[in-house]
């Protein structure tokens, strides 16, 4: 099965590619928006859906660190690179512009959900922080409510809950040079 992104809402449609040669072009509609839109399947076109790659949370260890969103009801499993400063998660939407974007169908996720500001410390190594955006339906870390103005250092394997939709953190064991 592949997927496909309506150009429009951005929401994801699949369809069976075996039952299609190359070089067909195919005519979709949106169930969401009722965008009507066409693809040509073609080895050049086709490219391998985020479910399909190789997702593995050691490749971004000698970065800044990482989060899993965990597979649930409303996506799949995202592995998503941390950089060094703010990075603003959120769900991912057209225009929207964060440093981490999830792609989910999870409404009760906002655009601008939480933050987690990665720093280093005097003795070089990183330093994690939560805090909530604020956001409508809150930020938790291991199932406690972060208040508004709350700054939660948080650890490897923290775990965080924004709106449906779980993450864990992975934190770089890098140090500075």
């Amino acid at each position: 099965m592949k997927r496909i992104r309506c150009p429009k809402c951005e929401n994801y449609l699949t369809f069976d590619e075996t039952k299609y040669k190359e070089g067909q072009s195919l005519v979709f509609v949106c169930e969401h928006c009722k965008k009507q839109f066409a693809i040509r399947l073609g080895k050049t076109k086709m490219e391998a859906t985020r479910k399909e790659e190789k997702l593995d949370e050691a490749d971004y260890k000698d970065a800044f660190g990482n989060i899993t969103v965990i597979e649930n009801v409303f996506g799949f499993k995202q592995v998503l690179p941390l950089q060094e400063g703010d990075n603003i998660i959120g769900r991912r939407s057209v225009g929207s512009h964060i440093q981490v974007p999830i792609e989910t169908s999870d409404m009760s996720m906002d655009r601008y959900h939480c933050v987690i500001n990665v720093k280093r410390n005097k003795q070089g190594e990183l330093v994690y922080t939560l805090r909530d955006a604020p956001s409508l339906t809150g930020t938790f870390l291991n199932n406690e409510l972060l208040g508004d103005k709350d700054r939660v250092r948080i650890e490897e394997g923290a775990i965080v809950t924004i709106g449906a939709t779980t993450f864990i953190l992975h934190t770089s064991m890098q140090k500075a040079l």
